[in-house]
């Protein structure tokens, strides 16, 4: 079973390439975030001409997530529905194939200590408390999308230059530790200990082609998928190209 995620930043200005990415990665679950759309405007028609199912939570312009399946996703839940007012679009749950598979787009804070950065903390305990009172961590959970921090000093391009800057100071770095300490594991890390691959760049300064990335798109599993984990990896072609998202796509491989 592979179980992707990808911020496609826009799901219509990069629906051509969502479609052919299906097509030819055949992903049997894709965690989509920052659709940039509401529900009505998805492109369900060209989802469905791919072979897929979609499950979404949209937002005009801004956020939007989707869960996207070659079985349709079922047990639907939108949002952390924890009775907080928060009007953004993040998370989207769903069960596919025995999994439960959410996708998740964690806000990205701006600037240290502004109002954004304070949500951005409280989001996280928001989805722990969610974890802890919907789930267990025995049961079988995938948690993909843009978690918008990077954990370690290894998943940025230069620890020194980041230290203190939003997706990489303690405090967020501590607050996802949290959640992960609930029972996930960081799949890509897990395989790759010691190696460095990113998953963001910057459009600007030609942080792409110098390879001046961070890596803060992630799937997490919970334990009892871990030893059916088999591959995890980023897709860096499909950053390259054409309007491409600033994002690449992360997948992994779950054995039978």
């Amino acid at each position: 079973m592979r179980i992707a995620t990808w911020n496609v930043n826009s799901v219509r200005a990069r629906q051509q390439r969502l479609v052919n990415w299906l097509k030819s990665a055949q992903p049997d679950v894709l965690c989509l975030q920052e659709l940039k759309c509401t529900d009505a405007d998805f492109p369900f028609d060209a989802v469905k001409e791919a072979g897929y199912f979609a499950a979404v939570h949209g937002q005009k312009t801004y956020n939007g997530v989707a869960i996207v399946a070659k079985q349709e996703p079922t047990d639907v839940v939108r949002g952390l529905s924890d009775g907080v007012d928060d009007t953004h679009a993040r998370f989207i749950a769903a069960t596919v194939g025995g999994i439960r598979v959410v996708s998740a787009y964690a806000p990205n804070g701006q600037q240290v200590d502004s109002d954004a950065y304070v949500y951005k903390l409280e989001w996280y305990r928001r989805l722990k408390r969610y974890l802890e009172s919907r789930h267990k961590p025995d049961e079988p959970l995938v948690m993909g999308g843009d978690w918008n921090i990077a954990p370690e000093p290894i998943d940025v391009y230069d620890p020194a230059q980041w230290e203190g800057q939003t997706l990489f100071t303690l405090r967020e770095r501590d607050v996802l530790q949290q959640v992960c300490t609930w029972g996930l594991t960081d799949a890509f890390r897990h395989l790759h200990p010691t190696e460095q691959k990113f998953s963001w760049w910057d459009y600007r300064m030609l942080a792409f082609p110098k390879n001046r990335g961070v890596r803060i798109d992630h799937l997490f599993l919970t334990a009892p998928l871990v030893p059916r984990l088999t591959a995890c990896d980023v897709d860096r072609e499909e950053r390259k190209g054409q309007q491409p998202s600033d994002h690449a796509p992360v997948w992994l491989e779950l054995r039978d």
